[in-house]
């Protein structure tokens, strides 16, 4: 009987801008920029003809409710050399769904062989973090007339990290789809629903 496996993995983190010249900043623009981490966890379903069993669907649905999984978290299916099977496929996709989650079409690449008669079911989970925010070394204002402070930028970036939803916005931003402005039509129709006193 295949062994179930669960795989953690860090990736690589994405800075979203260069950290300068060496030295002292002389421009105006912040160093402290915010980084963008992303980890994969990992887990091996066995797959039969119909797809995923009860069992395995029970075993992937209380791994989604540890993790805790929501907006900003990628799904993703690895087969490895095997034929994809669409049955498992669609459980995976049904129980991502009722977590408001697509399965995304590419997984990353994980640790570990996925054997035949097994999917990998990968969730990818990205942070965003400002490093190296709070130099206080230097106190002396007489120090920084020529370059701006290490801790330029710090609050404002660190707000932004924080607040995102999706920090993978901050490396490539949402792509435009004509076709799905569901959203923003939603947007205004509460808007023109909100009554005097503030409800929609």
């Amino acid at each position: 009987m295949q062994k179930h496996k669960y795989i953690l993995a860090a990736s690589l983190a994405f800075t979203l801008a260069g950290c300068g010249a060496m030295g002292e900043n002389t421009s105006l623009y912040s160093t402290n920029q915010p980084v963008v981490t992303r980890t994969n966890f990992a887990i091996d379903l066995n797959v039969d003809s119909n797809g995923i069993s009860a069992p395995e669907k029970a075993r992937v649905s209380e791994w989604f409710e540890a993790l805790d999984l929501g907006y900003g978290d990628r799904v993703a299916l690895d087969f490895g050399g095997g034929y994809p099977s669409a049955a498992a496929k669609q459980d995976v996709a049904d129980l991502a769904a009722t977590r408001g989650l697509l399965v995304v079409k590419t997984a990353p690449v994980t640790q570990g062989n996925v054997y035949p008669g097994t999917v990998r079911v990968v969730v990818t989970r990205s942070e965003a973090s400002v490093p190296d925010c709070g130099k206080w070394t230097k106190f002396s204002d007489t120090n920084y007339n020529s370059y701006t402070h290490p801790n330029y930028g710090c609050a404002t970036n660190s707000n932004l990290a924080s607040m995102v939803a999706d920090p993978e916005d901050l490396i490539s931003g949402k792509k435009a789809d004509p076709n799905r402005n569901g959203s923003g039509n939603n947007a205004i129709n509460t808007h023109r629903r909100r009554t005097s006193g503030g409800n929609p």
